[in-house]
């Protein structure tokens, strides 16, 4: 039986995880076992933070509207219940876009929202 050699695939392995290694500095980026364990490092790191990215996007977007409700003396608590009485339906993605490049279309929800809470 023929002897079987496996260099070539396991060059072919080394190789694509050196690519993936790029951009890293040092022995991280050259040598093989530093660059498996921190190709391995870094995919972790970065499945645990596509997760975490939404979370922090959202408390972004409720510091931006409770910045912007509070121009209007209401707080953010109150201005999302307020948006409820009023029947409006719009995310916080979307209130926080208003809030930061169309003060004048939020200003007319948060009168919409103190009407709603006044009555």
């Amino acid at each position: 039986m023929a002897r079987v050699k496996r260099g070539m695939m396991t060059r072919k392995r080394h190789n694509k995880l050196l690519r993936q290694a790029k951009g890293y500095r040092g022995g991280r980026r050259r040598l093989y076992k530093a660059a498996h364990e921190q190709v391995m490092r870094s995919l972790a790191y970065a499945y645990r933070h596509r997760r975490t990215r939404k979370r922090d996007m959202r408390r972004l977007w409720i510091v931006r509207i409770n910045a912007a409700a509070r121009q209007y003396g209401l707080s953010y608590s109150r201005f999302i219940n307020g948006l409820k009485l009023a029947g409006i339906e719009i995310d916080r993605k979307q209130l926080a876009d208003l809030a930061v490049r169309d003060g004048a279309a939020f200003g007319q929800i948060a009168q919409q929202v103190q009407r709603a809470l006044s009555a």
